[in-house]
């Protein structure tokens, strides 16, 4: 990994920033120990001291994570999100599953034919592909493409169905792309990782990633509403947020040639050129 020229925020670092900004200290033990019967690991931070822990503190640290990091996933569509994976298409079926937690979203799906050549498919209503292809014994290469929902079994927590039609001919190879999860700092709060390492969202986005968390503690502290000691508190880091949102959310338009004019340029401000 090349250096960032940025100040990224390992997981150490992120509730070092968050423990100050929440005036709730923190501590780092150097050896693996035991307060009121609860370990805390060698090299990962804590809020609180060594001989106080705050243990309501850490017990919120994954889900503020979890609403930070989603919530600036949702807002940005990330382009280091999209990512492509490759299944098996068989001959006479017409729906494939595929694990809820491949994709978020999906954007394009690519199909291989025997002689090694690729062609998209084209995304359609489900009611298209039932209406017009709904005889699994008249069979062609898949053109169509429509999302068909979740598994019955689990409520759609394990797998997401696709229908295809027509019906395939053969055994086909699919690469599907599309968005997924980054992963989350949270995975590194162990005595190895939480001192080193980071993610796409702390190395770029570190300034995102604090202000969405110090909305999220700002209810922690009692501080969200009006009948709260500072009512104030979460609109002022929810105004830096949106604030910071704008921008970051022009930079995203901008990597995937979505800018001004279809263009990787930033708006104009004197002069709006044509599309």
């Amino acid at each position: 990994m090349s250096t960032p020229n940025t100040t990224p925020l390992t997981y150490n670092g992120y509730v070092n920033q968050i423990a100050t900004m929440a005036v709730v200290g923190s501590f780092t033990p150097t050896t693996n120990t035991v307060v009121n019967g609860v370990t805390y690991l060698a090299g990962v931070t804590y809020g609180g001291s060594i001989t106080q822990p705050d243990t309501n503190f850490a017990i919120i640290i994954p889900q503020m994570l979890n609403y930070a990091e989603l919530r600036i996933q949702r807002d940005l569509d990330l382009l280091p999100s999209v990512n492509a994976k490759t299944y098996s298409l068989t001959y006479g079926t017409n729906l494939l599953s595929i694990s809820v937690n491949d994709f978020v979203t999906i954007q394009t799906i690519e199909v291989t034919s025997s002689d090694g050549s690729t062609y998209p498919l084209l995304p359609v209503s489900k009611e298209l592909i039932q209406n017009v292809y709904g005889v699994s014994t008249s069979t062609a290469p898949p053109t169509y493409f429509a999302m068909y929902g979740g598994d019955a079994s689990t409520g759609g927590d394990v797998s997401n169905n696709l229908l295809f039609g027509p019906y395939p001919d053969n055994n086909y190879s699919i690469t599907v792309t599309g968005t997924s999860r980054v992963p989350t700092l949270n995975q590194y709060a162990n005595t190895s990782q939480a001192g080193t390492n980071t993610t796409f969202i702390s190395t770029y986005l570190p300034d995102l990633l604090i202000m969405a968390s110090m909305v999220y503690i700002s209810a922690y502290q009692r501080n969200f509403g009006r009948m709260s000691d500072d009512p104030a508190m979460a609109q002022s880091y929810e105004g830096q947020y949106q604030s910071l949102l704008k921008m970051a959310t022009v930079e995203e338009f901008r990597k995937k040639f979505a800018g001004s004019a279809w263009s990787s340029l930033p708006p104009p401000v004197a002069a709006s050129p044509t599309r």
